[in-house]
């Protein structure tokens, strides 16, 4: 090849190196700064929602909180597409039963006896109420209550962990 072919070429390699640099090192500063793209342009993809307060949750779960309740606890997540809800509450443990049936879940609640080994990343995690998460938890009840759900609700998953001798905590998680 003659030295002035191989010279034209030059300029076009040159730059297309230029973009090819850019575009890497673009990507990977992306990637160092810690979260999606989406997050970091916008605010956040989704946030809870300050002011939830026990009874909307409830309400929006279509859940009746019974007078022995205590503790009661929720949130709700306020996301781009599907809102999560989370209420937990503590019951005495002969309670619990009667709850339950009045929810008429699709199956009766299994048992886990073993905490999940895999590392769970709820979208709606009960620690934001300053709760154990129930997956994390033996001897937990737990299913899915209904799937999909009356009015907007897609659906709604019920877990039941034993306080102590006397008493159960009750988590319920849909998404609205």
């Amino acid at each position: 090849m003659s030295q002035e072919r191989r010279g034209s070429w030059r300029p076009v390699l040159l730059c297309g190196l230029a973009l090819v640099g850019g575009l890497v090192s673009g990507c990977s500063g992306a990637a160092q700064s810690g979260g999606p793209a989406a997050e970091r342009s916008t605010g956040q993809l989704s946030q809870w929602v300050d002011g939830a307060t026990v009874e909307s949750v409830a309400r929006t779960l279509g859940v009746q909180l019974p007078e022995a309740a205590t503790e009661a606890k929720a949130g709700h997540l306020q996301g781009l597409q599907d809102d999560g809800l989370i209420l937990a509450f503590v019951l005495p443990t002969a309670d619990v039963d009667a709850f339950v049936d009045r929810l008429k879940p699709e199956r009766p609640l299994g048992l886990r006896e073993q905490p999940l080994t895999h590392s769970t990343n709820p979208t709606t995690p009960f620690s934001h109420l300053g709760l154990p998460e129930p997956d994390l938890l033996a001897q937990v009840r737990e299913g899915q209550v209904c799937a999909p759900c009356e009015e907007d609700l897609n659906w709604l998953r019920i877990a039941v962990a034993r306080v102590d001798d006397r008493t159960s905590r009750v988590y319920l998680r849909g998404v609205d």
